[in-house]
């Protein structure tokens, strides 16, 4: 066994010595060789030579396509060589021979520079493999180190034997430069795998839990993030690295703390390298930009400034919108309400912002100017929740109607007192306070309690009135603004003389002062001269060009249609009654009209908010620091009702129109916002806590009279349209005359004015009905008179018809009975006020009383009766000559009408 030992120890010395040249440290260790067995040594020799042979061998095949190359290249190097010595001997050995001849010389120098180009090609392939052969070493250490995991240094010396390879200097599509540059690309996609591994090993996030770490330096790995830099520079991948980054961290952390839909939003927690998700937070704006500020800096501390600023840009064009869009702009108040949190929030984006720029972060413009203009942010948010509001409730429909009453006082004298009670807006009134201001009796034979005794209607009593405008028992102010001064626009009687026959009482002079209840010492009385004339002002029309070039109206013959509604005058007073009045003239009492109508639900939403927001605007002039953030934006709130009520003109038309009476529900409602903005105005002027500032800032007397114009064009649309349809159901621009069926066509017109009537009677104040209604039966009374004078020959059975249907369309005098129009019980025999809102009314009576006539009766009406108030002597004729046969009695009959003078109109 100590003999097997010897021998080994003597082979393992002996290989060492062979292999490596290395003596054993204690050579007197090993036995004598003649002692020890050889076999067992000459056996390893043995054995370590078939190694190293096979080793030979294979690094021959791995290698034999280059080293044939080589060899073959050395022995053609080696045959050029022998050749270029063969040549210089020969070269040498002429030279030195005497008879050498020019030809010789010349063949001599030609192989001299053959030789030099020969080496000079020999010199630069030696250099180009030597090239080759130090780029084969460069990518050999590029594989070690890569295998090692020593990124940087695979990257540096990948580096260098790219230029190396370029420094090659031969052509690209050389077989042995391709597969160097080949293995190079490999070794590349290698080294980026390696680097893959260790990014993710250094940054780690987590989508599906919440967390994301960011380590500078691993134990188990040689890069830093530091380092990280330079392989990314060298992929160039830093833009794409850090866009990629940003997502995955937005998708596990950023994005779930900012969804404001979530039912339990998570809250954020950083310690040390590791920023996850945790519990809940408080789904506040100030509680978002306490934990972005927290991401945010533990992101710029983490990351070197390399990586930061790529990732800022991506990061900071996606946060920052997405925080102003969804949590600060949701935040702004609509009103003063939680307006200490609105500036706790504004304060706390500034110091945000603060904060992020000592970090580095880039890219907070918008939130710094969403900042600095939060007063107009908040203004322009009071504004698009106003307006939207308007929308809102407009889209919903007119709603359920409801009941108001409108009450008017007028200064007038006694005999336009006594004229209103028994025609205009005074018959028709719902209730009057006449048997209190005017006395027992007006006359006589007309005691006061007529017009007391006067049904009332549905919540018609004061307490309804003030209860159905909005007034309560402490806002008196506002009630006594709203009765102070009547209205001279539409649907108001105008100031005229009435007509009525002479009584008894006017014969004798009687001037009915003691029916009136006045005295010599009156207070009453003196209201004054310019109060007196102001009531006798009469409806206010607009001029030409908004009733004809506006709406264009007159084409059709028809008299003007003006805005809004204003009641016909009477007919004109005697001479007597002129006399009573003017006696009378300077005594005048306040009377006052109470008249109910309905209207949509809409107004009282729009005014709520304007009053909030006018109430909001005088809350910004008050002294203090409560809010002082929104001081500036006072005079635009007090502006924002301005354009409330523009969008209101603007849309409503479109939404109102769906309803059966749509435009009249507007024209009414447009006149109570009017009346409600102006009883505001005053009270505003009057309260004593506002400051001066906010009683000065108040400007809506333009918005009242915009209000007023756009409901009285409300009505003249209405009007217009039902004009335009009744026209059309009567034949459009064909003549009575012209028609077959005229029976059908007159009853049509009445039927549509029957159904408008109904349509508008819960809708309209009995006095607007009264004169809307009495506009359309004044629209047909003119077509029918127009046609008929326009008829060149009536005959008798033609005459007897168009009487008849004259007759028929008269029968409308039963929507004009007084009792009925003023909502009493039924008074017998008395008779319909048609033509008190129908000018044309009489003269389509007489008309129809002329075309029954023969010729004495037509001279009757015309020199003893009333016709020619209502025809001129020119019409008359005209019809006389269409009617009857051109004879002596009839030119007698002319001559003796054209003789007569007519009435005084």
């Amino acid at each position: 066994m100590a003999a097997v030992t010897e021998s080994q120890q003597l082979g393992n010395a002996i290989l060492s010595f062979a292999l490596e040249g290395s003596f054993p440290q204690d050579i007197a260790a090993l036995p004598p060789i003649s002692e020890t067995d050889l076999n067992p040594t000459i056996a390893a020799l043995d054995k370590a030579k078939a190694d190293i042979e096979a080793q030979i061998h294979t690094v021959n095949e791995e290698t034999r396509d280059d080293i044939s190359s080589w060899v073959k290249n050395a022995k053609v190097l080696q045959e050029d060589i022998i050749r270029s010595k063969t040549i210089a001997n020969d070269i040498i050995r002429q030279s030195e021979a005497p008879d050498v001849t020019g030809e010789a010389i010349q063949d001599a120098e030609e192989k001299v520079e053959f030789l030099n180009r020969e080496v000079q090609y020999s010199q630069q392939m030696h250099s180009v493999l030597r090239r080759i052969q130090h780029v084969n070493q460069l990518l050999v250490q590029v594989e070690q180190a890569s295998q090692q995991r020593r990124v940087l240094d695979s990257l540096r010396l990948l580096e260098k034997s790219w230029t190396a390879l370029d420094d090659v200097g031969v052509s690209k599509t050389t077989r042995a430069v391709k597969l160097l540059d080949l293995r190079a690309f490999e070794l590349k996609s290698d080294i980026h795998q390696v680097f893959n591994h260790v990014w993710k090993a250094l940054v780690q996030v987590d989508t599906e839990s919440g967390r994301v770490a960011i380590y500078h330096t691993r134990q188990d790995e040689k890069m830093s993030l530091d380092d990280a830099v330079i392989g990314l520079k060298a992929y160039r991948e830093v833009d794409e690295r850090m866009e990629q980054l940003w997502h995955n961290l937005d998708a596990a952390v950023v994005a779930p703390r900012m969804d404001a839909t979530r039912s339990t939003i998570p809250g954020i927690k950083v310690e040390g390298d590791v920023l996850e998700l945790v519990g809940s937070a408080d789904g506040s704006a100030e509680s978002l930009l306490s934990d972005l500020e927290r991401i945010l800096t533990f992101v710029t501390h983490k990351l070197p400034a390399d990586l930061l600023r790529p990732l800022a840009d991506v990061m900071m064009g996606d946060v920052i919108p997405r925080l102003t869009r969804e949590w600060l702009s949701p935040a702004v108040p609509s009103g003063l309400k939680d307006l200490d949190k609105f500036q706790a929030l504004v304060s706390r984006t500034k110091d945000f912002c603060e904060t992020l720029q000592r970090s580095g972060l880039t890219g907070l413009e918008q939130i710094q100017d969403w900042a600095s203009k939060a007063p107009t942010i908040w203004l322009e948010k009071c504004r698009e929740t106003s307006l939207d509001s308007v929308r809102v409730n407009l889209a919903s429909g007119i709603g359920q109607p409801r009941r108001v009453e409108k009450i008017e006082r007028q200064v007038v004298s006694m005999a336009e007192g006594r004229e209103l009670s028994k025609t205009g807006a005074g018959a028709v009134a719902d209730t009057n306070d006449w048997g209190e201001a005017w006395g027992e009796a007006w006359e006589g034979n007309e005691p006061a309690s007529q017009a007391n005794d006067q049904k009332e209607p549905a919540g018609g009593d004061d307490d309804d009135a003030a209860d159905a405008w909005g007034w309560d028992d402490n806002d008196d102010a506002n009630k006594d603004a709203y009765e102070k001064e009547p209205e001279k626009g539409p649907g108001k009687e105008p100031e005229k003389e009435p007509e009525e026959k002479e009584t008894a009482e006017a014969a004798n002079g009687d001037d009915g002062t003691d029916a009136w209840g006045w005295g010599d010492n009156d207070d009453d009385a003196n209201e004054g001269a310019d109060q007196a004339a102001e009531a006798k002002k009469p409806a206010e029309v607009p001029d030409e060009e908004d009733g004809a070039a506006a709406w264009g109206w007159g084409d059709d013959g028809d008299a003007l249609e003006p805005e809004g509604p204003a009641i016909s005058a009477p007919a004109p007073a005697s001479a007597a009654r002129k006399q009573r009045q003017n006696k009378a003239k300077e005594e005048t009492r306040e009377l006052v009209f109470k008249e109910t109508c309905s209207i949509s639900s809409m107004p009282e939403p729009v005014l709520e908010l304007i009053f909030s927001i006018l109430e909001d605007g005088a809350a910004l002039t008050r002294d203090g620091s409560e809010y002082s953030l929104l001081t500036a934006t006072a005079p635009g709130l007090f502006s924002l009702p301005t354009f409330v009520l523009a969008l209101f003109r603007a849309i409503s038309p479109h939404y109102y129109s769906s309803d059966a009476g749509g435009n009249m529900f507007l024209y009414n409602d447009a006149m109570y916002l009017a009346e409600r903005l102006s009883d505001f105005s005053l009270a505003w002027k009057q309260r004593e806590e506002l400051t001066p500032r906010a009683r000065s800032m108040l400007r809506i007397d333009n918005d009242v009279k915009t209000l007023k114009s756009f409901g009285n064009r409300s009505y003249a649309n209405e009007m217009s349209l039902q004009k335009t349809i009744l026209q059309d159901l009567m034949g459009g621009s064909q003549s009575l005359a012209q028609q077959d069926d005229k029976e059908s066509s007159i009853e049509a017109g009445t039927a549509r004015i029957r159904s408008v009537a109904a349509t508008w009677d819960p809708i309209l104040r009995r006095s607007v009905w009264s004169q809307a209604v009495g506009s359309l039966a004044d629209s047909l009374a003119s077509r029918l008179i127009s046609d008929v004078l326009d008829m060149s020959s009536i005959g008798q059975d033609e005459a007897y018809s168009i009487a008849q249907l004259i007759s028929s369309a008269t029968e409308l005098d039963d929507l004009f009975i007084p009792s009925k129009l003023a909502g009493t019980a039924p008074v017998p025999d008395e008779l319909p006020t048609t033509a008190q809102y129908a000018p044309s009314w009489l003269r389509l009576k007489y008309l129809g009383e002329v075309l029954q006539s023969n010729l004495n009766e037509v001279k009757f009406l015309w020199c003893d009766s009333e016709l020619s108030l209502y025809f001129t002597v020119d019409e008359v004729v005209d019809l006389i000559r269409a009617s009857f046969e051109d004879n002596a009695r009839t030119r007698e009959t002319i001559k003796e009408i054209k003789a007569k003078e007519p009435l005084a109109r």
